[in-house]
């Protein structure tokens, strides 16, 4: 499988979550439902800050 896992942050209510770099679906906060990543056609598009790569493919 290529793709990376990344550790982001939420910018509404700072929760942490990992979230596959290639997401073919939207990803929302499981604390607060905002959106954290969107798919793009490839890489999905991260809308809050990514604070690590969990594990690089």
């Amino acid at each position: 499988m290529a793709g990376s896992f990344f550790r982001v942050e939420c910018a509404d209510c700072e929760n942490e979550q990992i979230v596959f770099g290639k997401a073919a679906n939207v990803v929302n906060c499981a604390v607060c439902g905002s959106t954290l990543a969107t798919p793009s056609g490839g890489d999905a598009e991260f809308h809050g800050e990514v604070v690590e790569t969990v594990e690089a493919r």
